[in-house]
């Protein structure tokens, strides 16, 4: 079998970067680190965008759908994306709003506790006949005092020159964070304004410099990608509106203090899978432990009888409903996404298994002649 000229350099190319990955792991590794640290704003604008898109598409349709003249065919993407960031802060700002004054009166609370705790503390010891025989037999055990205070002094340096290096280190990320977000936020308006004319351009080099039969399986793919990702998204805000609103009537149902505010909390950590309604009750059980710790213990008990709930029940149904996954499969999905990649492994585990069981499908399907 005679080699070309153009197969040669391919399989040496290919040859030559095995070797690589075979020598330089560690190196190839860290640069791969680096393109990351470099690209996380523009990958987070295209999600953002993502999202932001599906909320556009719907409010495109209501914004002088069938007008023939050309300013309102240029007003309607710019007024489309106002409104759907408008909505987007709007909520988040409508939970911060309910949830802040509870938390800060709770921490306030509980600060205010603090003197009165002391002071029965005070008490007990100079009252208590056991607390007067541990200050004897601490008055007549010999401790070293000047070593102890040498070493608290030199933890406390430490500790405050620890102290002191984080700070610098928190608002040195605090400050590539916020550089970052505005960075993404407006690559991300950039991509939602802008796609037609990107979506065009990108397909006039992919068809220009690929073959026409791997364009149309790429175009295939990433159109499965696309439905199975804005099912999912859709597929999980519902599912997070159904929990935080079981969450606020079972509140009320029991009578735990601050259902609604607690509730629409639920609601908006649950928008991460599986595990978000725990992260809005931690903050929950803080706020109810104040007032009442004996209803805070029970309040976790009532979130974790209704996270059993939505776990087994609502969210196989409602998330793998939407994208026309099985149930078992969207909990194998968050289970193995979870620990590959974290929250972020949550978040995509579900619409990558529905993309790839959606494309197995179909091939299937295909082989069978029903397609």
């Amino acid at each position: 079998m005679k080699i070309t000229r153009s197969q040669a350099i391919r399989y040496a190319v290919i040859g030559a970067l095995f070797l690589i990955c075979l020598v330089y792991p560690a190196q190839l590794f860290a640069g791969f680190q680096a393109l990351y640290q470099v690209v996380l704003p523009l990958v987070l604008g295209a999600a953002l965008a993502f999202c932001i898109n599906l909320l556009c598409v719907r409010l495109e349709k209501w914004f002088w759908p069938h007008a023939q003249a050309k300013w309102p065919q240029r007003l309607r993407r710019p007024a489309a994306i106002l409104m759907a960031l408008v909505l987007i802060v709007a909520i988040i700002a409508l939970v911060l709003r309910l949830v802040l004054p509870q938390f800060i009166t709770a921490i306030d609370g509980f600060f205010s506790s603090v003197p009165k705790t002391l002071n029965q503390l005070n008490h007990w010891l100079t009252k208590s006949d056991q607390a007067n025989a541990l200050t004897k037999q601490l008055a007549s055990a010999k401790i070293d005092w000047a070593s102890i205070q040498a070493k608290v002094m030199k933890y406390v340096s430490s500790g405050i020159s620890g102290l002191f290096s984080s700070s610098i280190s928190l608002f040195g990320n605090l400050a590539s964070g916020v550089f970052n977000f505005i960075l993404a936020f407006t690559f991300a308006i950039y991509l939602v304004s802008g796609k037609e004319r990107i979506r065009s351009r990108l397909n006039r080099v992919c068809d220009a410099f690929l073959p026409r039969q791997a364009m149309t399986k790429i175009r295939y793919v990433l159109q499965v990608a696309n439905e199975m990702f804005s099912s999912f998204i859709v597929g999980q805000v519902t599912e997070a509106f159904i929990l935080g609103t079981l969450c606020a009537l079972g509140m009320l149902l029991f009578r735990f203090p601050n259902a609604v505010s607690i509730g629409a909390l639920v609601g908006m950590a649950a928008l991460i899978p599986m595990v978000g309604a725990f992260i809005g009750g931690t903050v929950g059980f803080v706020l109810i432990a104040v007032s009442s710790p004996m209803q805070a213990v029970l309040f976790v008990v009532f979130l974790i009888c209704l996270q059993q709930l939505e776990g087994n029940l609502i969210y196989p149904r409602v998330v793998g409903g939407s994208i026309g996954l099985p149930g078992i499969i969207v909990l194998a999905a968050i289970t193995i996404g979870s620990g590959l990649g974290g929250i972020i492994g949550m978040l995509l585990g579900v619409p990558i298994a529905a993309t790839a069981y959606r494309l197995i499908r179909n091939a299937t399907w295909k082989k069978e002649g029903r397609l």
